[in-house]
């Protein structure tokens, strides 16, 4: 179809009236005249999903642009706006968008009275942006040397280079043939089903049938209570939405480090020159009320709590909000440990209250964790998915329960390294084979990063509110007493006193006396071995919190952990790796690591169902 309008007796003009990506690209390239209105953007984005583009991208785009950009444009699926677009020649004339059809039919009349040539026009035929053989073979043996480098995990971005490599010919029929292929080696490829999914499940994010068809309630005045590191991020996401919006903190000086903290969170638009430092400090008078008085949140649509992680402050700042707000404004607590519902059950409507946890930094991080206590509403609920849609987060709902949905889920993850550590396994074993895997960090540098003590706290509730299958693991307990919580003591798993981290030698002694005193050798494992059990064990506690009530969406808890926790997008999700690794599978690797290691392990009554019934 594309080849029969470049190579068709009827000149065609490309009116670009909105954003231009993939196959809509692919077809304006064909085309003989591209003109664009100004501000739209322009891309073949088609590896953000796993693909190479598939109906000539890889051909035409390196005829109009160049191949050095266009391999950037590919390789890394970035759009270019229209008039970035006007300056690689990608389009040939801009226009503002109330001229553009009136700009398009002049165009078309330049060809009518021969002013503009058809044959020449035609992108196939375009051959003097093209490299000689050598400079292609320069450019593309370093394009792939970075490539591989980056997108480890990732086919698309090498399969995108082989098409140009073996095509941008004068035969461009067998180089569009060629590129097919490669698109469906990539189509076919786990990696691009994973990522599909994902790109398909993010836009379906926060639909659940209970809020269907609701309209929720308008917000437009967002009062923050507490400006630390966490309501400074979340108040960076206000004012950037067109919100109003309140600051409130217990005093001057508190409120005077939160502004600055504030201003802070603006350092890389300034930088970047994405925003001018007249017009932030524009934004923050028009936009922002600093106060230490709560009665200054009266008119607040919604109230958004991230103070001290007390559950009696908590409670004690909603008795007295319930008094001065609206009886319809809704009390978000960004709280990450502790229960909602026990927090809501100080309200005469406990339905008002909802858990928007957020993650840190919250001006960047995209996931907005959504968790209902049980008597959310529906209406709280509703109101809050519309707010987390206009500040472009990706809502995901899931129900009170510890450590909710994200933060359990990462604990899950990461917990069987104490496990393997007691049994002789070298830690720095374990950080590279769940890099090797994908993760951002492994579990002993994640750890420093969050802290020790807070980890063990966690683990201790868990214990109590879960049960023997989180027993605080002797290791664990000894690695604690040292004192060593992480970075912010200037050690933990590693030593950071240093211009670079080495391994914390009183942690290191702690293990080889655990080790020596249980007659355990050091032992080496193959990566996939550690990486299994690592994967089991969550697994293993995502079924536990769906049996729980915590989630019933696989998919929803997949996209919370490529969100929240940087897990490997290409991996598709620790459930979508579950289905590939087959539940069969994952209940006889659960119940081993049952007899090795204890009760930790023991497998959810639902792998165990979903084993037996295929």
């Amino acid at each position: 179809f594309l080849n029969s309008i470049e190579t068709g007796p009827k000149p065609v003009i490309a009116a670009i009236n909105g954003h231009c990506l993939g196959g809509g690209l692919e077809l304006a390239m064909a085309c003989h005249y591209r003109v664009a209105a100004r501000g739209v953007e322009l891309g073949q984005a088609e590896v953000q999903i796993g693909l190479i583009p598939g109906a000539g991208g890889t051909q035409r785009l390196p005829r109009l642009i160049g191949l050095p950009n266009a391999l950037e444009m590919i390789t890394t699926g970035k759009a270019v706006t229209s008039e970035k677009a006007f300056e690689r020649t990608l389009v040939d004339e801009l226009a503002e968008p109330a001229q553009l059809v009136e700009t398009a039919v002049k165009a078309a009349r330049r060809f009518v009275s021969g002013r503009l040539n058809l044959k020449l026009r035609s992108t196939r035929f375009r051959y003097e942006r093209l490299p000689s053989a050598a400079e292609k073979k320069a450019l593309l043996g370093f394009a792939t040397l970075m490539t591989a480098a980056k997108a480890k995990g990732y086919i698309a971005p090498l399969k995108a280079i082989e098409a140009f490599e073996k095509g941008l010919g004068y035969d461009i029929d067998a180089d569009l043939d060629r590129e097919a292929e490669l698109f469906a080696d990539c189509l076919l490829s786990d990696v691009a089903q994973n990522l599909i999914g994902i790109f398909l499940n993010t836009r379906a994010a926060g639909r659940v049938p209970r809020i269907e068809g609701l309209k929720p309630a308008a917000v437009t005045k967002v009062a923050m209570l507490g400006g630390g590191v966490m309501g400074s991020g979340i108040v960076h996401l206000l004012l950037t939405g067109g919100f109003q919006a309140v600051l409130w903190d217990i005093h001057a000086a508190a409120l005077d480090k939160g502004l600055a903290s504030l201003r802070g969170t603006f350092d890389y638009h300034l930088k970047n020159k994405k925003m001018s430092a007249a017009e932030l400090e524009g934004m923050l008078k028009d936009r922002l009320v600093c106060t230490s008085a709560l009665e200054d949140l009266k008119d607040a649509d919604l109230v958004i709590e991230a103070v001290l992680e007390d559950m009696q402050v908590k409670q004690e700042i909603w008795k007295k909000l319930e008094g001065i707000c609206r009886p319809d404004v809704i009390f978000a607590t960004n709280t990450s440990a502790l229960p909602i519902t026990e927090m809501a059950s100080v309200l005469k409507d406990p339905g008002r209250m909802i858990g928007l946890h957020f993650f840190n930094p919250a001006q960047r991080m995209q996931l907005l964790e959504i968790i209902c206590a049980q008597k959310t509403s529906d209406p709280t609920l509703a109101a809050s998915v519309a707010f987390a849609r206009r500040i472009k987060k990706i809502p995901i709902i899931v129900n009170d329960g510890p450590g909710f949905y994200v933060s359990r889920q990462l604990i899950a993850l990461m917990s069987g390294s104490v496990f393997l550590m007691a049994d002789g396994v070298d830690g720095a074993a374990i950080e590279a084979a769940m890099v090797d895997f994908g993760m951002p960090m492994g579990p002993a540098a994640l750890s420093d990063l969050t802290g020790i003590d807070i980890n063990y706290h966690v683990n201790r509730t868990f214990e109590k509110r879960l049960g023997e299958r989180w027993k605080v693991h002797p290791l664990t307990e000894a690695i604690f007493k040292t004192g060593c919580y992480g970075r912010k003591t200037g050690s933990g798993y590693m030593d950071y006193s240093g211009p670079t981290p080495v391994p914390n030698p009183k942690v290191a002694e702690v293990v080889r006396a655990y080790l020596q005193a249980h007659g355990i050798q050091p032992k080496k494992v193959p990566p996939q071995e550690i990486v299994d059990l690592m994967l089991a064990a969550a697994i293993n506690e995502a079924a536990f919190m769906i049996e729980e009530g915590i989630c019933d969406r696989p998919w929803d808890m997949d996209l919370a952990m490529i969100y929240g926790t940087g897990f490997p997008p290409y991996r598709g999700g620790i459930l979508r790796y579950a289905d590939r690794w087959g539940a069969e599978n994952v209940l006889r690797k659960l119940s081993a690591l049952e007899q090795q290691y204890g009760a930790h392990f023991k497998p959810a009554r639902l792998i165990a169902d979903m084993a037996q019934s295929g």
